[in-house]
């Protein structure tokens, strides 16, 4: 069946709650605070191990990120390649208001402590028909695309958070491209979900380009084919895991031999109970609820 190896981030978010966001010169107090796992990585690993995949994480932690790695053992992915070092673990500290507002101050952290040597040792472990699954939130990211194509692997890319580096990347070895709207816009210049597919798949015609568009669900091209997924209507708590949750859902499905359809609607279940609960990585669903979902929704 092969296996999917996540080169991915792994971070700590600190939460503060704020009346207002802190103004230049200001000392407040903050109303709490809590402590999340987190890094479209690590969300990303979950998902798809919880999903039933044999994942294998690799990224690089600090002195305090010990947490992270254990809550992706704990939720099936294999750790045998997570890095441990002396530095400090990449961080977001986000002060939230009254209001419900957000912002964020990110810290690269060890996330940017990934060598080249380092990931020349775990891809020995992996080749051909073994799924390489990549977001844009660590170090040498380039090589990492370069030498999965020569391997033979196949590339599954999530461009999040895009910048201009990634928009200039040559994503010939991309089997399946993993956007949303934003992302999508950033890449092709288009505004209408259809024209970013249209040109994607004009610059990459051997790619699977599968875009998320929020409540309006997925939709999925390549060749011949153009599919769309309605999303699962549900009460909608928290956003925040949904993408990462349809990601690693969706690479668990293919891995086991899903058609394009099915792996589509497997992971739109998946996602609409992710946003159903609150939190990122504590609200990725196992795979029984999902497949519930399924099953009470027709399917």
């Amino acid at each position: 069946m092969g296996k999917i190896l996540n080169f991915g981030s792994l971070n700590i978010d600190r939460v503060y709650r704020v009346e207002h966001f802190v103004r230049p010169g200001e000392t407040i107090s903050s109303r709490g605070y809590q402590c999340f796992p987190g890094g479209k990585g690590l969300n990303q690993s979950i998902a798809a191990a919880r999903a039933g995949a044999p994942v294998f994480h690799a990224g690089t932690v600090g002195t305090d990120g010990d947490f992270l790695a254990e809550l992706l053992r704990e939720s099936g992915a294999d750790i045998r390649y997570v890095r441990k070092t002396d530095g400090m673990t990449g961080h977001a500290l986000i002060q939230v208001n009254d209001e419900g507002e957000n912002c964020i101050i990110l810290y690269q952290g060890t996330n940017f402590d990934n060598d080249t040597a380092y990931m020349e040792q775990v891809l020995s472990d992996f080749g051909t028909g073994d799924i390489l699954l990549l977001q844009n939130e660590i170090s040498n990211l380039s090589y990492l695309l370069k030498r999965g194509k020569e391997k033979g692997m196949r590339i599954m890319l999530n461009p999040s958070p895009m910048d201009a580096g990634l928009a200039g990347e040559d994503l010939s070895g991309v089997s399946w491209l993993m956007l949303n709207e934003t992302e999508g816009c950033a890449l092709t210049g288009e505004q209408e979900p259809e024209r970013i597919m249209r040109a994607l798949l004009s610059r990459y015609p051997e790619m699977q380009v599968v875009l998320t568009l929020g409540g309006e669900g997925a939709m999925m091209g390549g060749g011949e084919q153009l599919l769309h997924q309605p999303c699962f209507r549900v009460k909608t708590v928290d956003t925040t895991a949904a993408g990462d949750t349809f990601t690693g859902y969706f690479a668990a499905a293919v891995l086991e031999g899903k058609n394009a359809q099915d792996a589509l609607r497997l992971a739109a279940a998946a996602a609409a109970l992710a946003v159903s609960e609150e939190g990122a990585a504590v609200s990725i669903p196992v795979r029984q609820q999902a497949e519930t979902l399924l099953k009470k929704s027709g399917y």
